[in-house]
């Protein structure tokens, strides 16, 4: 396996032309911008237990962390 580095400093065991290192189409959705309100939503945890997160509960605190991509 080859490790290449990208113009990012980014090391990959994919080739730099590779379709997965590849970035975003241009107006492609990434999804809520920075102070926007999140959806209702069920992810599951660290543990694999689910976890439901609704805007409307107020005692409920959430980090949650979007990877835009990954290369493995």
């Amino acid at each position: 396996m080859t490790i290449e580095r990208d113009e990012f400093n980014f090391d990959a065991p994919a080739p730099l032309g590779h379709p997965g290192r590849r970035g975003l189409p241009d107006r492609h959705p990434t999804g809520p911008e920075v102070g926007d309100p999140l959806p209702t939503f069920t992810l599951p945890d660290a543990f694999g237990e689910l976890f439901h997160f609704s805007p409307g509960d107020e005692d409920s605190r959430i980090a949650v962390v979007f990877y835009r991509s990954a290369v493995w």
